[in-house]
């Protein structure tokens, strides 16, 4: 069914393919720091930061480039200060949004990402207004070729509390302190991991089953995707396979 998972896991497979990916690697790096600054700089005693760590190495991030943003996290090296906002708003349609950014400069950001809501057919919302339809779950995508008994008792082991079939990948959930534990025992169990990172996942959807206001909702997502500030977009909106497939054509 998983109209919304295919777009969240897609989006993040394909980044560090695209043209973007210098804006993908800006924006990991930015995690990396911010982890670095709020935790300290050790992997072992920084959960966030080893998270953040992992994801960059996974979209081949050079080693250097990810060492020298822990440094500037630290004060070991200067740099700029980053702050973590989250903003939440409607896309059209009524779709809950979650936007996660690392500003400098919260009012500018601010003003940016609520003029992309407002021209696009969306509106801000007042913090908390839509965050209760989501929570934060360990998200692991697994290649769609590993056999789903198989998947399920290696997971079930390592703290997966749900498996969801996404067409052309499983993904597991877990609690966020499960979510290393789940990767390292799936990869130990010879899976291919192709994600595995924190989400908030939506606990109630809005499906949209007609193409012009899926096109409207998706073009909105992409436009505060792309924004240099925001790391995260998050929505609860679910799109019949058919429909996903032509309005991603």
């Amino acid at each position: 069914m998983s109209g919304h998972s295919k777009w969240a896991t897609t989006k993040h497979q394909k980044g560090a393919k695209d043209k973007a990916r210098g804006k993908l690697f800006a924006k990991l790096i930015r995690q990396v720091e911010v982890a670095a600054r709020e935790g300290g700089g050790d992997l072992s005693a920084n959960a966030t930061l080893r998270t953040m760590v992992q994801k960059a190495r996974d979209a081949s991030v050079p080693l250097d480039t990810i060492e020298r943003a822990v440094k500037r996290g630290t004060g070991e090296l200067e740099g700029v200060r980053y702050e973590a906002v989250s903003y939440e708003g409607y896309a059209p349609s009524g779709v809950a949004v979650i936007v996660e950014v690392l500003t400098d400069n919260r009012n500018r950001t601010g003003a940016e990402v609520r003029s992309l809501f407002s021209r696009n057919g969306g509106s801000m919302a007042e913090p908390g207004a839509v965050s209760w339809q989501f929570e934060r779950r360990g998200v692991v995508a697994v290649a769609r070729s590993a056999a789903e008994d198989d998947l399920m008792a290696a997971g079930l082991d390592a703290g997966a509390e749900d498996l969801r079939d996404d067409g052309d990948a499983w993904t597991l959930l877990s609690q966020p302190t499960d979510l290393q534990r789940l990767r390292a025992a799936l990869e130990d169990a010879g899976f291919e991991v192709r994600l595995a990172e924190l989400q908030m996942v939506p606990t109630t959807t809005v499906e949209i089953a007609e193409e012009g206001s899926a096109r409207k909702v998706l073009h909105l997502l992409d436009l505060l995707e792309d924004h240099d500030d925001v790391q995260n977009v998050y929505a609860n909106f679910e799109i019949p396979d058919d429909v996903l497939e032509t309005v991603s054509a």
